[in-house]
Protein backbone atom coordinates (compact mmCIF):
# COMPACT_ATOMS: atom_id res chain seq x y z
CA UNK A 1 0.00 0.00 0.00
CA UNK A 2 1.04 3.72 -0.96
CA UNK A 3 1.51 5.90 1.54
CA UNK A 4 1.53 10.05 0.43
CA UNK A 5 3.73 12.04 2.81
CA UNK A 6 3.88 15.56 3.00
CA UNK A 7 6.94 17.52 3.62
CA UNK A 8 7.38 20.96 4.66
CA UNK A 9 10.07 23.07 7.08
CA UNK A 10 10.37 26.93 8.56
CA UNK A 11 6.50 27.59 8.75
CA UNK A 12 7.27 29.95 11.44
CA UNK A 13 3.98 30.39 12.77
CA UNK A 14 2.42 30.64 8.96
CA UNK A 15 0.18 27.69 7.82
CA UNK A 16 -0.86 28.99 4.49
CA UNK A 17 -4.12 27.98 2.78
CA UNK A 18 -2.44 26.49 -0.36
CA UNK A 19 -0.39 24.31 2.22
CA UNK A 20 -3.00 22.90 4.43
CA UNK A 21 -4.83 21.35 0.81
CA UNK A 22 -2.02 19.80 -0.03
CA UNK A 23 -1.50 17.97 2.99
CA UNK A 24 -4.75 17.10 3.54
CA UNK A 25 -4.51 14.58 0.92
CA UNK A 26 -1.33 13.01 2.94
CA UNK A 27 -1.23 9.98 5.12
CA UNK A 28 1.72 11.17 6.70
CA UNK A 29 3.65 15.20 7.29
CA UNK A 30 6.83 15.63 8.27
CA UNK A 31 7.80 19.44 9.50
CA UNK A 32 11.66 19.70 9.52
CA UNK A 33 11.20 22.54 11.98
CA UNK A 34 11.21 25.99 12.73
CA UNK A 35 7.48 25.26 13.64
CA UNK A 36 6.81 28.54 15.30
CA UNK A 37 3.99 28.00 17.32
CA UNK A 38 2.00 24.85 19.10
CA UNK A 39 -1.12 25.75 17.08
CA UNK A 40 0.63 25.05 13.52
CA UNK A 41 1.08 21.23 14.82
CA UNK A 42 -2.51 21.85 16.71
CA UNK A 43 -3.89 22.24 12.80
CA UNK A 44 -1.75 19.68 11.30
CA UNK A 45 -2.91 16.63 13.64
CA UNK A 46 -6.40 15.97 12.35
CA UNK A 47 -4.98 15.59 8.70
CA UNK A 48 -2.52 13.07 9.20
CA UNK A 49 -0.02 11.29 11.23
CA UNK A 50 2.84 14.03 12.11
CA UNK A 51 6.49 13.04 12.21
CA UNK A 52 8.10 16.76 13.31
CA UNK A 53 11.51 18.25 15.03
CA UNK A 54 12.36 21.24 16.96
CA UNK A 55 13.89 23.98 15.36
CA UNK A 56 16.51 26.72 16.18
CA UNK A 57 13.50 28.80 16.68
CA UNK A 58 10.88 26.46 18.36
CA UNK A 59 11.08 27.90 22.05
CA UNK A 60 9.89 26.99 25.27
CA UNK A 61 6.67 25.55 23.80
CA UNK A 62 8.80 23.10 21.81
CA UNK A 63 11.16 21.67 24.78
CA UNK A 64 9.26 18.31 24.28
CA UNK A 65 10.24 17.86 20.75
CA UNK A 66 13.25 15.96 19.28
CA UNK A 67 16.08 17.20 18.03
CA UNK A 68 15.97 14.31 15.43
CA UNK A 69 13.87 11.65 14.40
CA UNK A 70 14.41 7.95 12.93
CA UNK A 71 11.31 6.52 11.05
CA UNK A 72 10.31 4.37 8.54
CA UNK A 73 7.38 4.27 6.22
CA UNK A 74 6.63 1.95 3.57
CA UNK A 75 10.23 0.23 4.06
CA UNK A 76 12.10 3.75 3.66
CA UNK A 77 13.85 5.19 6.34
CA UNK A 78 13.95 8.26 7.27
CA UNK A 79 16.41 10.65 9.44
CA UNK A 80 14.83 13.95 10.04
CA UNK A 81 16.48 17.19 11.39
CA UNK A 82 16.21 20.71 11.31
CA UNK A 83 19.85 21.95 10.80
CA UNK A 84 21.82 19.66 8.62
CA UNK A 85 25.25 20.37 10.65
CA UNK A 86 23.42 18.46 13.01
CA UNK A 87 23.07 14.98 11.04
CA UNK A 88 24.04 11.84 12.96
CA UNK A 89 27.77 11.13 12.19
CA UNK A 90 26.25 7.34 11.42
CA UNK A 91 22.88 7.22 9.37
CA UNK A 92 22.57 3.66 9.41
CA UNK A 93 19.81 2.42 6.70
CA UNK A 94 18.68 6.20 6.64
CA UNK A 95 17.74 6.38 2.56
CA UNK A 96 16.29 10.01 3.32
CA UNK A 97 17.57 12.66 4.69
CA UNK A 98 15.10 15.79 5.62
CA UNK A 99 16.05 18.44 7.20
CA UNK A 100 15.05 22.57 7.00
CA UNK A 101 16.57 25.95 8.08
CA UNK A 102 18.28 27.53 5.04
CA UNK A 103 14.59 27.80 3.29
CA UNK A 104 16.19 26.78 0.10
CA UNK A 105 14.52 23.60 -1.26
CA UNK A 106 17.57 20.89 -2.28
CA UNK A 107 17.05 17.48 -3.26
CA UNK A 108 20.46 15.75 -3.56
CA UNK A 109 21.60 12.29 -3.94
CA UNK A 110 24.66 11.38 -2.08
CA UNK A 111 26.11 8.18 -2.02
CA UNK A 112 22.86 6.30 -2.57
CA UNK A 113 20.91 8.78 0.43
CA UNK A 114 18.49 11.48 -0.40
CA UNK A 115 18.98 14.33 1.02
CA UNK A 116 15.94 16.59 0.48
CA UNK A 117 15.30 20.12 2.29
CA UNK A 118 12.00 21.01 1.28
CA UNK A 119 12.20 24.71 1.51
CA UNK A 120 9.93 26.99 3.48
CA UNK A 121 6.25 27.30 3.11
CA UNK A 122 5.67 29.88 6.05
CA UNK A 123 6.79 32.81 5.81
CA UNK A 124 9.11 34.60 2.71
CA UNK A 125 12.40 35.19 3.48
CA UNK A 126 13.70 37.42 0.91
CA UNK A 127 12.94 36.93 -2.51
CA UNK A 128 13.56 32.84 -1.81
CA UNK A 129 10.45 30.84 -3.65
CA UNK A 130 7.63 29.13 -0.79
CA UNK A 131 8.28 25.77 -1.69
CA UNK A 132 7.68 22.08 -0.01
CA UNK A 133 7.31 18.71 -1.36
CA UNK A 134 5.18 15.75 -1.74
CA UNK A 135 7.33 12.17 -1.55
CA UNK A 136 4.68 8.90 -2.44
CA UNK A 137 6.39 6.12 -0.64
CA UNK A 138 5.48 2.23 -1.33
CA UNK A 139 7.27 -1.43 -0.95
CA UNK A 140 10.92 0.22 -0.45
CA UNK A 141 10.73 2.69 -2.93
CA UNK A 142 9.83 6.51 -3.15
CA UNK A 143 8.67 9.33 -5.74
CA UNK A 144 9.51 13.07 -5.13
CA UNK A 145 7.59 15.79 -6.31
CA UNK A 146 8.64 19.79 -5.59
CA UNK A 147 5.82 22.13 -5.17
CA UNK A 148 6.12 26.02 -5.91
CA UNK A 149 3.93 27.88 -3.40
CA UNK A 150 1.89 30.53 -5.47
CA UNK A 151 1.41 34.06 -3.78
Amino acid sequence: MSKKIGIISDTHSLLRPEVLEILKGCDCILHAGDIGKMEVLDALRPLASIYAVRGNNDTEWAKGLAESLRFTIEGVEFFMVHNKKNVAWNLENARVVVFGHSHKYLEKMVDGRLWLNPGSCGRRRFDQELTMAVMTVENGSYQLEKIVIQE
